[in-house]
Formats: structure tokens, sequence, C-alpha cells
């Protein structure tokens, strides 16, 4: 472990924040730039309802998925303090009762999924003409859970060893292979929603297969053995503890989208849930800086904590909201400027065009703040305190979005549920500033 030692625990905090947070932001970027896409190819070869089923699906799939996504963010957090502290022992116990969680988890779920298939994608909005596309894309997409789960175990904890490149790589090549299919199976072959879902599945399968491989490389001092495959009851509830943050806060979201797609179509029908679809993948690949940075920011910041180096702790917090936040200014910058250039990239839909802007401007008014919600929560879970993390992540769409989102269309119309996201994210920013302004005064001296 000594690289990543002198890594992490040495170099400077600038150059380490930057060597980290760029294979992640790039791996984001692409990441996003595959969900605009998809959204491009089927809102132009299939229709306006496509895009309406593809956005209420895939919260149901990110759901499942986000198991694994809780288990890596959990476990990792366990890996780079064991690592910062010369533990490696429980390092290497930690993420085999990963694997072992994550497998045994998401499959459960997803047989959950199969056999509730109907009753799922109507609680999750799929009403009128979107279920039929719906139900068709979500049969094939189910299949490549598994895989896409232990993908998002398996990313954070890449990271947790110090090798962001690979990170980076494991987000790159199923964004391609998806770009990839979606237009031999969409276009070429014209399968449809049935060629769209199996384009997604496939390239779950190249994200989880590639993760698997670098873990059974030389490369990764991860290495997969059996004997570490044998759940540890510490070790489980740790995880389970981190872990259960990031789960809990898919399932918030999961509950606003829930919220989100019936308020949308009882105030303005399909071409609302459809806009939001258009809004969620901007939103995704608009601020790929600010989530690289904030993925850069974990391993750093768990790394030095568990090495009791306050110190580079607290100068890492600072300069990864200086740098998130200024990137987050430019983006908002581009977005409030030309909107209806955005837009238009994702449809040629005349009324879609034409309401998508309004609700896209709203939407991204409070950009420039949420770095510092974004790190104030991140910032705990690197530092292993559970309730914290959990009360701070789930500030923006748990405690104020979904009341917002529920309550402001009473008075506002449709716009009521655009202005709930700036509102959200300003009271989410102010009560993550004060929390963790505190912890840094008493904790971080």
């Amino acid at each position: 472990m000594t690289e990543l030692a002198n890594n992490l625990g040495t170099e400077k905090i600038s150059k380490l924040l930057i060597k980290q947070a760029v294979p992640a932001s790039i791996g984001i970027l692409v990441m996003s730039l595959n969900m605009i896409v998809d959204t491009i190819f089927v809102g132009r070869w299939i229709g306006v309802l496509a895009i309406a089923a593809i956005t209420v699906v895939l919260p149901i799939v990110f759901l499942i998925s986000s198991i694994g996504m809780g288990i890596g963010i959990g476990g990792s957090s366990i890996i780079s303090r064991a690592l910062g502290a010369n533990k490696p022992g429980k390092a290497f116990r930690t993420f085999g009762n990963q694997i072992s969680m994550t497998l045994g988890l998401s499959i459960f779920f997803v047989l959950i999924g199969i056999f509730m298939c109907n009753s799922l994608l109507e609680l999750f909005g799929a009403n009128g003409e979107i279920l039929l596309p719906a139900t068709e894309y979500f049969h094939v997409v189910l299949y490549g859970v598994p895989f896409l789960a232990f993908a998002m175990m398996g990313n954070p904890v890449i990271r947790a060893e110090g090798k962001p490149k690979y990170a980076m790589y494991a987000m790159i090549l199923p964004a391609i292979s998806n770009i990839l299919l979606d237009i031999l199976f969409i276009k070429v072959m014209n399968m449809g929603m049935y060629g769209a879902g199996l384009a997604t599945s496939i390239s779950y399968a190249v994200c989880g297969l590639f993760i698997f491989g670098f873990f059974l490389s030389k490369k990764s001092e991860l290495i997969i053995n059996l004997k570490h495959f044998a759940l540890d009851f510490n070790i489980v509830k740790e995880i389970v503890q981190l872990g259960g943050v990031t789960i809990i806060r898919q399932g918030t979201i999961s509950l606003l989208i829930i919220i989100l797609n019936y308020t949308l179509f009882k105030y303005g029908g399909e071409i609302s849930i459809a806009i939001y679809g258009i809004i969620n993948r901007v939103m995704m690949f608009a601020l790929f800086p600010v989530l690289g940075v904030t993925q850069g920011f974990l391993p750093i910041a768990g790394f030095n904590y568990g090495a009791n180096d306050a110190k580079r702790v607290k100068e890492t917090i600072k300069t990864a909201i200086i740098y998130g936040t200024s990137v987050a200014t430019i983006i908002f910058l581009f977005i409030v400027t030309f909107p209806e250039t955005v837009s238009s990239i994702f449809t040629k839909d005349p009324d879609l065009i034409a309401k998508t802007p309004h609700a896209l401007w709203i939407a991204f008014l409070a950009t420039p703040v949420i770095t510092t919600q974004l790190i104030g929560s991140a910032y705990f879970q690197a530092a292993g305190k559970a309730l914290p993390a959990l009360i701070l992540t789930l500030l923006k769409q748990g405690i104020f979005l979904i009341p917002l989102v529920y309550i402001m269309p009473k008075f506002f119309g449709i716009d009521g549920v655009w202005y709930s996201f700036p509102i959200a994210d300003v009271l989410a920013t102010l009560i993550t500033y004060i929390y963790l302004r505190r912890e840094m005064k008493l904790h971080l001296q």
C-alpha cells in the first residue's frame, strides 16, 4: 500500500484532487453523454412516449442497483480508512463481504422486479399510454441489473485503492457500447423499445465484467479471494450503516420520482414527464465536473481521516468546495443563457421544444450553490459518520423537495414543480453549510 499512502497521505491536496476528480469527471461525462444520446435516439427514432417510458423505468432500475452503490460507497469508506490506518487485512475482508452482499441482494430484488413488473411500473407513474413501452423496456433492462449493481459496488472501491483511471474506464466502456448498440438495435434493426432495453442491458454487462476483470488482475491490490466472502457481522454492520445512506437516498429519490411523475401527469400530462426526462438528463450531463470533484474528494478525505490528519482533511474540504463551486457557476451561466439550444438537442417535437426551455431555466437557478451540499454530505460518509451523512443526504430530495413538489403546484401549477428544485437546493445548502462549519470547528482542529 506504499504508493497509495505516498499519494493520498502526502501529495499536495490541489494536485491530488485534480488527479482524482478529472478521471471521475470524464467517466461521469461519458456516462451522462450515454444517457443523453440514449434519450435523443429514443426521442427521435421512437417518439415522445419513449422518453417518458425511460424516465419512469430508470429510477426503478437504479433503485435496485443502488444496493450495489450503497455497499460500494459504504465499503470503500471502510477500505479508505483501513488503508490510511495501515490495516490491509480489514480492507480485504471488507471487499469480500461487499461482493457477497451485492450479488445476493441484487439478484433477489431483480426476481421481485420480474414478478411485480406491472405493479412497480404503475407505482412509479407509468400512466396512460406510457405503460406499454415502459413494460417492454423494463423487461429487458432488468436482466442487466446484477451486472450494474456489481459495477456500482466496484467503482468506488477502485477509487478507494487510488486507481481513478480504471474507475473512469469502467464508466466509459459501457457508455460507448450502449451508443453503438442503440444505433444497431433501434436505427438499423428497428427493434424499438426492446432494442433500447437490450442495448442498455448489454452495456451494464460490459461494465460489470470489466470491473470483475480488474479485480482478478494484478492491477488491483484487493484481489478477489473466496475466503473473504464469508460475512463478518461487524463489517456488514458498518457497511450497512454507511451504505444505507446511499440506499436510503436512492429510495428517497425513487419516492420523489413517484410523486413527481404523478404530479407532472396531473398538471401537464405525458409531455411534462418527457420534459422532466430531458431536464434530468441535462442535469446529469451538465453537473459532471461537480460530481467528479465529489467522487474525487471521497478517497482523499477518507484516507486522511483514517490517518488522523485533520489538517489535510480540512484542506481537502475547502479545496473541493472552491473547485466545485467555480465549475457549477460556469455551468449555470451556460444553461440559463442557452436553454432553447440545449432543449432542441433532444427532440423534434414542436410542443416539447416550446415548453422545455422555460422549465430547464428554472430548475437550474440554484446550481452555483450545490457543491457545498454535495461535499458536506460526502465528508461525513467518508469519515464514517453515518447519521449526519444520512441527514444531510436526505435534505434536498427527502426533507425539502418531496413536500415542495406536492404543495407548490397547488398554487403555481406546473411551474410550481420546476421552482421546487432551486428552492430545495438553497435550503439544503444552507443547513449543510452550518453543519459542516460546526464539524470543522469541533473535530478538525
